[in-house]
Formats: structure tokens, C-alpha cells, sequence
């Protein structure tokens, strides 16, 4: 058959991961697609030199690739919005289908890229956007096709998993574990997407997308970051039989679909509350299946390309063929299911109050939840640390609404004998 000829745009760490596992596993990749797939054109600003570029056409213009008549699949690893978008959409005015890693890319531009390749009859694979190595897009796209997925919850951000991890097992404090991270390599010189959850928005975004049948609505994703969880917090969390996690979680209810990103208590028993360190893990509820959990190392040079390469076969195996499986998963988004408003989400809350060891501070509160219709679960007074006027209040809630708790929080803070703000994580047992 005629071989299948790739042009591949960034030569960073899943570029040459990419380069590396296709020349060192080509036989067996050449087997599964049914067909010759090769390298044939590399842009890239700058070589690497730990890439064999030895046969390869090499272009310092990255849209060359995308113009070049021979290449017939374009796999854009530069990331970012811009020119990744205009890569893209230059790969698919010349009848390119097109291969990325680029979660950001999808996320916010992904509908009008999808609606382009339609209208020219190619095809976007994107496996390697979310979860790295973990073929999460493939399982719900394909592997659950017959379920109506219930919601999803994955620890989908290697970075901030990493600084939980550490802060819970090492007693360890956010600021001194997220040096570390960026000495490692695993956080950037700004670590605002991976702290502040954006990253994992992207991902839920696309997750969500592909679970429920909705279109691409990453600025409706609720997103809050790690950046004020203390050791306090991971400790009492512990002694309570829950561990923090940064999740990112779609539900569908009948009021509309959940999407958010935050710090989050889950019991300790739970599968995915042991996941730890840089791991990703993806917990799907379906009606049919049940609940089932993708779990592997979600970045890194070849795990990310073993997903591109995925999907470069995939999109071997289907040139010539009349259909293949949707963007999105679906055929069509004419059910209307709108996103909350985070306010109108209903969930259990952990809370801490730092307040003054005086009579009446506790009536005064529980009156206070109490007005707001929100029911406890538990309350635990802890000792005054050390050099501290205050002692911990912990209230752990049943679910109620958000904004509730939003408006008893600022009647809280409003009392004399509580000090600083309240701490607000929210709580998942994530048993259906």
C-alpha cells in the first residue's frame, strides 16, 4: 500500500519522543497501521541534537510542513494558541490531517478546527492532549460508547499531584515542594497553569466534551488552584481518613453538567485518592460499565508519544475509508445540556475556621450554618498550635449548595472572634 507520510512540527521533549519511538518501533508500527508510516519532513526552529534526523527534510518554517504536497498526516507538538491554531489550520486548507499534543489548542479553539477538518474531509487526532500516555480520549470515545457516562473525576496534572504527594508524605510546606518541582522539571518558571488548575481545565474540557456530547466550553470550566492548601489542611485531612487531590470533575445532573476544577477531600479507600506523585489517573462512571479507572504516567517524552503515535496510526488505517469515529465522539451536540453556574453545584464541604477559644464562638457559628440550610456532618475542635491565639474549628458538611456556603463563610468572617479567612476544599466520596 502507499506509505503514509508524516510531517512532524517541534523537535521539544514529545517531539523527539515521537522521532525516537517511531524509528525504534517502526517494524511493529508499520504492522498495526497495514501500511509503510514514516518521517519525512521535520519543522523545527532548531535541531536537537539528540535526534537522528538522517533522511529527513529538515525546514526552519514550521507552515513549510504543512504546505509540503508529500506529507499526507501533519503532527503539531509546538503547543501554546498561537501559531499552533494557524499550523493547524494551514495543514487542513491543504488537505492534512492532523496529529497534536496540544490540550490548550482544543480546549479553547477546538470546535472551529473540528467544524474546518469536517468541512475539508480530514481528520484531528488529539489522544496525546489529555493524560499523556493514558488512552482516556480512546476509552470514552470508543470503549464506552454504549454507556451514558454518569461523571468523570481524574487527577489530570502531574505537577500538582506531585506537591500533594509530597506535602502529605514528607510534612512538607506548597512553596518548598513546588521548588523543588521546577528543579525537577516537572513544574515551569511559572507554574501558574499546573498550580492554578488551568492545565487540568484544559483537560476536563475535553473530557467533558467527548463524556457528555456537549461542545468544547472551556471558559464555563470552574477553576481554582492548590496555591493556599497548607499542611494544616493535609494533616487534618488525614486524621479525618481523606487525602487532597487537585480533581478535575464533570457531572451531568438534571439540572445541566458539572465542570470544575479544585482542591478536593476523598476517603482514603478510594482507588484514586492512592494515586501519587507525577501519576494521572481518570475515573469514568458509566450506567452500563460501572465504574472503571485509567491510570498511568500522564506526561513525559514517550508516554506523550506513544499516544501520537496512536493516533498516527489510527489515521493511517483510515485513509480511504468512507467513515471513522466522530471529533467529539458524536455525531451531532443537538442535546442542549447547559454547564451550572458553580453557585448551583451541590456538594459536602470541609471547613476550617481559625477562631478566638471563647465561650459562644461555636453557637455563633452553627446558628450561622444553620440560617443557610446547611446541615454537619462532624465538628472537631483541635488544639492551639504553637505560638498561635486560636484554636481550629473543622466542620465537615452534607451536601448543600454552594452558594450557601459561600454566604454562611461571609457571615463567618464577619465575627470578631474569627481571625482569617475561612479554608473551603470541597469533598468527593466518588461512589456513584
Amino acid at each position: 500500500m502507499k506509505p503514509v507520510n508524516v510531517g512532524l512540527c517541534g523537535l521539544g521533549t514529545v517531539g523527539r519522543g515521537t522521532l525516537s519511538v517511531m524509528q525504534r518501533n517502526m517494524q511493529d508500527i508499520n504492522r498495526r497501521s497495514g501500511r509503510p508510516v514514516r518521517i519525512t519532513h521535520v519543522g523545527a526552529r532548531r535541531d536537537n541534537p539528540s535526534c537522528d534526523l538522517t533522511g529527513i527534510k529538515v525546514s526552519r518554517d514550521i507552515f513549510e510542513v504543512a504546505r509540503d504536497p508529500e506529507v499526507d498526516v501533519v503532527v503539531e507538538l509546538i503547543g501554546g494558541y498561537e501559531p499552533a491554531k494557524q499550523l493547524v489550520l494551514e495543514a487542513i486548507a491543504h488537505g492534512k490531517h492532523v496529529v497534536t499534543a496540544n490540550k490548550a489548542l482544543i480546549a479553547v479553539h477546538g470546535n472551529e478546527l473540528f467544524r474546518a477538518a469536517e468541512e475539508k474531509g480530514v481528520k484531528i487526532a488529539y489522544e496525546a492532549s489529555v493524560a499523556g500516555g493514558i488512552p482516556i480520549i480512546k476509552a470514552l470515545r470508543e470503549g464506552l460508547v454504549a454507556n451514558d457516562i454518569q461523571w468523570l473525576a481524574g487527577i489530570i496534572n502531574g505537577t500538582g499531584n506531585f506537591i500533594l504527594t509530597e506535602m502529605k508524605e514528607k510534612g512538607r510546606s506548597f512553596d518548598d515542594v513546588l521548588a523543588e518541582a521546577q528543579a525537577l522539571g516537572y513544574a515551569e518558571a511559572d507554574p501558574t497553569f499546573d498550580v492554578e488548575g488551568i492545565d487540568a481545565a484544559h483537560k476536563l474540557t475535553i473530557l467533558a466534551s467527548i463524556a457528555f456530547g456537549i461542545p468544547l466550553q472551556f471558559d464555563r470550566v470552574y477553576t481554582e488552584g492548590i496555591s493556599k492548601i497548607t499542611q494544616a489542611d493535609v494533616q487534618f485531612a488525614e486524621e479525618l481518613g481523606y487525602r487532597i487531590k487537585h480533581l478535575g470533575l464533570a457531572r451531568k445532573s438534571r439540572q445541566g453538567v458539572e465542570l470544575r476544577v479544585h482542591p478536593t477531600l476523598i476517603p482514603e479507600k478510594r482507588l484514586i485518592a492512592n494515586v501519587n506523585g507525577v501519576l494521572n489517573a481518570v475515573l469514568v462512571e458509566g450506567d452500563a460499565v460501572g465504574p472503571t479507572m485509567y491510570y498511568g504516567r500522564g506526561a513525559g517524552s514517550e508516554p506523550t508519544a506513544s499516544a501520537v503515535i496512536a493516533d498516527i496510526v489510527d489515521v493511517a488505517r483510515s485513509i480511504g475509508a468512507d467513515n471513522g469515529v466522530p471529533h467529539l465522539g458524536f455525531s451531532d451536540f443537538s442535546t442542549n445540556i447547559d454547564v451550572l453556574d458553580m453557585g448551583e453545584v451541590e456538594t459536602c464541604y470541609y471547613l476550617r475556621i481559625s477562631a478566638q477559644d471563647k465561650i459562644g464562638v461555636m453557637a455563633n457559628i452553627a446558628q450561622i450554618v444553620s440560617r443557610h440550610n446547611i446541615n454537619i456532618e462532624a465538628i472537631i475542635q483541635k488544639e492551639p498550635r504553637d505560638n498561635e491565639d486560636t484554636v481550629p474549628l473543622i466542620l465537615l458538611t452534607h451536601k448543600v449548595i454552594e452558594k450557601n456556603v459561600v454566604a454562611a463563610i461571609q457571615e463567618i468572617e464577619g465575627l470578631a472572634e474569627v481571625t482569617v479567612p475561612v479554608t473551603r476544599i470541597r469533598m468527593e466520596r466518588l461512589d456513584g
